[in-house]
């Protein structure tokens, strides 16, 4: 992915959805673009225009923290989009990953005793662990069971992003399946800003980009969000409609590995319905595939 490009397209897009009355500013008559002007954002930033230009032309390299902080409060961007910016200027300047830790192969971690046996002890809740590229890489007994749509039999290692945008079934188990699109992608693209030089990414990027048009259009908005917490809706294939909140975790240990854990409300249908999901689950009433889905 072309730096000042991202550079480019990523501050077009979020000026864009600044207006006037957002910025305090008169909104005028004659307005060509639906958002902000250059020198509108220059204004409200404290820097000329010409370098206002010069950065939304993707010349961002030696961009100062006071500057970007600066263009990120004209703009604004919420703390992912700040932190994005930040990315995409890092980049530029050749430092990487932001100065975080290097990002490890993590090839031998899903095979680690302690780590599997930290998963088996999650016996309420959905538990996973997925990497940047967003391939399931471990799971308890439950989430082997939740994601037996995703998993099927084994064989290549199932990934959420492939699942979400080339599969059908996913219509199905995502029942705001747009809402879902658009968070998967998000996330993706905050993802590869924060580690551009990630090849697997990249390479899942071109793919979706070639094989899904939906996907091609919602990484051309720029949008970005990251994971944390949050409320999601399913319906599985065999315990019907499931309302589950989430948690993401990162595993210092593996940098750029997360486990995420999916819980239901004490009480709720939900819960009656994911305990269900745990009793077949435990009684091989549900086919699934080995606790470690193995390293693509």
């Amino acid at each position: 992915m072309d730096n000042q490009s991202e550079v480019r397209e990523f501050l077009m897009s979020r000026r864009a959805k600044v207006t006037p009355e957002l910025a305090g500013l008169p909104a005028g008559a004659n307005r060509r673009v639906p958002g902000l002007r250059r020198n509108e954002v220059a204004v409200i930033a404290g820097v000329s225009v010409e370098y206002y230009s010069k950065l939304e032309r993707g010349q961002i390299a030696g961009a100062s923290s006071s500057v970007l902080d600066a263009i990120a409060r004209a703009l604004q961007l919420d703390d992912t989009e700040r932190t994005h910016l930040f990315d995409l200027a890092r980049a530029a300047d050749g430092i990487p990953l932001s100065g975080r830790p290097r990002r490890r192969s993590g090839k031998n971690a899903v095979n680690r005793p302690s780590l599997q046996w930290m998963l088996a002890t999650i016996t309420g809740g959905i538990a996973v662990v997925v990497n940047l590229h967003q391939d399931i890489l471990a799971t308890n007994d439950l989430g082997r069971a939740f994601y037996s749509p995703i998993i099927g039999d084994g064989g290549l290692t199932p990934n959420l992003a492939r699942f979400q945008f080339l599969d059908p079934a996913s219509r199905e188990f995502y029942p705001d399946w747009d809402l879902f699109a658009g968070m998967c992608v998000a996330i993706m693209r905050a993802r590869a800003g924060h580690d551009p030089n990630n090849k697997a990414l990249q390479d899942l990027v071109g793919e979706l980009s070639t094989r899904s048009e939906t996907f091609r259009q919602l990484w051309a908005a720029h949008d970005v969000r990251t994971h944390g917490t949050g409320t999601k809706r399913f319906n599985h294939p065999v315990v019907g409609e499931l309302l589950l909140s989430y948690e993401e975790l990162a595993i210092t240990a593996e940098p750029g590995l997360t486990l995420m854990v999916y819980t239901a409300e004490p009480g709720s249908p939900s819960a009656e319905r994911l305990q269900l999901l745990a009793n077949l689950a435990t009684s091989d009433g549900i086919r699934t595939a080995p606790q470690s889905t193995g390293w693509k």
